[in-house]
C-alpha cells in the first residue's frame, strides 16, 4: 500500500495498488479510514524513478505545541491562550526550512514532499512544518470551543507569521532559513515571511499561491463560504467580514446543519481546484480511480469536506481572503513596494491552469520584484491547482522536487 498525498484542501489519501507505468487503475480512500498501524510507515511513490522513498515513524498526531500567551492581533484583539503547532524533521544541526501548512491542512498532509531522495531530505536539511492558527492542530475553533464564548477573532497571515517566526527563531533556536517554501495558502505565508522578515531566508519558493488574494480568488472563496452558511440560515457580511450575526448571537452548528452545509461547499469546490481539462479528460477516473462524476463528488469532495471543522475552515477562510503582504509596514498598502522590498531569492511556480491562483498574478509579482531576485516557472499541468501538491499527480511532483532541489544545492533556477 502506498500513499499517495491528499488534496488542497483535501486530507491525506491512500491509494492500494498505487499504478505502474503503463496501468492508470487506482483507487483512493480517506486516510481516516486506515487503521493506525498501517500509518506509522509512510511511502512516496515515485513512478518517475521507479523507486519509493521511505519516511519512518510519521503519525498523524506526532507533532509538538509551542505556546505563544495572550498573542496580540493585527485587529487589535488578542487571542488568549495561543499555540502553535508543528513537527520537524532532520537534525536542529542542518540548514533549516520552514514549510508551512496550507488551507485545511494538517501537518501530516505535507510530508508528501519530505524524503531522503527528495530535494527536502531530513537527512539534508532541518525541516519545520507550522501549521496555520484554525487547522485543528495549532489553536483554532474546534480546540477551543469549552472555553470561549462568542466567534473566534480573525486572524491574518501576519498573526501566523508573526506566530510562526517566534517557534522558529525563540522556540527552536534557527535565526537564520536556508528557505521558506509552501502550496496554495502555505505560498501565502511564504510572501508573508518573506515581506514581514525580509532578511530571514535565503530562498524563498512560493507555488500555486499569492502575496495578495487576487479580487477573483476572493469571490470564489464568497461562494465557498456562502454555500458553508446558508445551511444555517445565515448570510456572508462580505469578503473578509464573516456573517451576518451579531457577536453576541452567535451560535454553533447542529448535526444537520455541518452535514448539510461541509457537503455544499465540498461540491463548490470541486469546479475550482482542478481544470476544465482536467475534467474534460475525466482524469478523476483514469488517474484517481473514481467511477464516475458522481463518484468524485461523493467520495473525493464531500468526503474531504465532512472531514473537517465548519468554524476552523471560516477562521482559514477569512485568512486566506484578507491575505495581502502590503498590509503591515512599512508598505502600509502599497503593494508594488513591498513586491520591490523582497530580498530573499524567490523561485515563484503558479499552476498554468490554476484557477484561483492563475499565473498572470504570479508574472505581475515577479515583475514588481528588483532584478534578479524573482522567477516565474510555472507548471505546465492540466491539474489546475493540484498541480503544485499534494503530490497527486507524479509528473507534476517531480518537476517541482526537480526545481527545489537545483534552487537549494545550486542556487540555480
Amino acid at each position: 500500500m502506498w500513499r499517495a498525498p491528499g488534496d488542497l484542501a483535501c486530507p491525506s489519501f491512500w491509494v492500494y495498488n498505487w499504478p505502474r507505468p503503463g496501468n492508470a487503475a487506482v483507487r483512493v480512500f480517506p486516510l481516516s479510514t486506515i487503521s493506525s498501524s498501517l500509518k506509522k510507515s509512510i511511502f512516496i511513490m515515485s513512478t518517475e524513478k521507479g523507486i519509493a522513498s521511505a519516511i519512518d515513524s510519521l503519525t498523524l498526531e506526532d507533532y509538538k505545541k509551542y505556546d505563544l500567551g495572550d498573542l496580540k492581533l493585527q485587529s487589535g484583539e488578542t487571542l488568549a491562550g495561543a499555540y502553535i503547532a508543528y513537527k520537524t524533521y532532520g537534525d536542529a544541526s542542518l540548514p533549516a526550512i520552514v514549510y508551512p501548512s496550507w488551507f485545511s491542512g494538517k501537518i501530516s498532509d505535507n510530508e508528501w514532499l519530505i524524503g531522503k531522495d527528495m530535494a527536502l531530505s531530513p537527512e539534508k536539511y532541518y525541516i519545520i512544518v507550522p501549521a496555520l492558527i484554525g487547522n485543528g492542530q495549532s489553536i483554532s475553533p474546534s480546540n477551543t470551543r469549552s472555553t470561549r464564548k462568542g466567534k473566534f477573532p480573525d486572524v491574518t497571515l501576519l498573526d501566523n507569521v508573526t506566530a510562526q517566526h517566534r517557534l522558529v527563531t525563540e522556540g527552536l533556536g534557527v535565526k537564520k532559513a536556508k528557505c521558506v517554501l509552501g502550496w496554495s495558502m502555505g505560498g501565502c505565508q511564504t510572501y508573508q515571511w518573506i515581506t514581514q522578515f525580509p532578511d530571514f531566508a535565503e530562498y524563498a519558493v512560493p507555488f500555486c499561491g499569492s502575496a495578495k488574494t487576487a479580487l477573483h480568488n476572493e469571490v470564489f472563496l464568497e461562494g465557498v463560504k456562502c454555500a458553508l452558511l446558508s445551511a444555517k440560515g445565515v448570510n456572508s457580511a462580505g469578503s473578509r467580514a464573516g456573517e451576518t450575526v451579531k457577536a453576541e448571537d452567535y451560535r454553533g452548528w447542529t448535526e444537520t446543519e455541518r452535514e448539510v452545509g461541509l457537503k455544499a461547499m465540498g461540491r463548490v469546490y470541486a469546479g475550482w481546484g482542478f481544470s476544465q481539462q482536467f475534467y474534460r479528460e475525466k482524469l478523476y477516473e483514469t488517474k484517481l480511480g473514481f467511477k464516475s462524476l458522481e463518484d468524485f463528488m461523493q467520495n473525493f469532495w464531500e468526503t474531504w469536506a465532512l472531514s473537517k471543522d465548519p468554524e476552523n475552515l471560516l477562521t482559514m477562510l477569512h485568512t486566506w481572503q484578507a491575505g495581502d503582504c502590503s498590509n503591515q509596514p512599512p508598505y502600509n498598502g502599497d503593494f508594488e513596494l513591498s513586491m520591490r522590498s523582497i530580498k530573499t531569492k524567490t523561485l515563484v511556480m503558479p499552476g498554468r491552469t490554476d484557477l484561483y491562483f492563475p499565473p498572470e498574478d504570479s508574472e505581475y509579482e515577479v515583475k514588481n520584484m528588483s532584478e534578479g531576485v524573482g522567477k516565474c516557472v510555472p507548471f505546465d499541468s492540466i491539474w489546475g491547482h493540484w498541480a503544485g501538491g499534494p503530490g497527486t499527480n507524479p509528473v507534476d511532483v517531480k518537476f517541482l522536487d526537480d526545481k527545489l532541489r537545483a534552487l537549494l544545492e545550486n542556487g540555480t533556477w
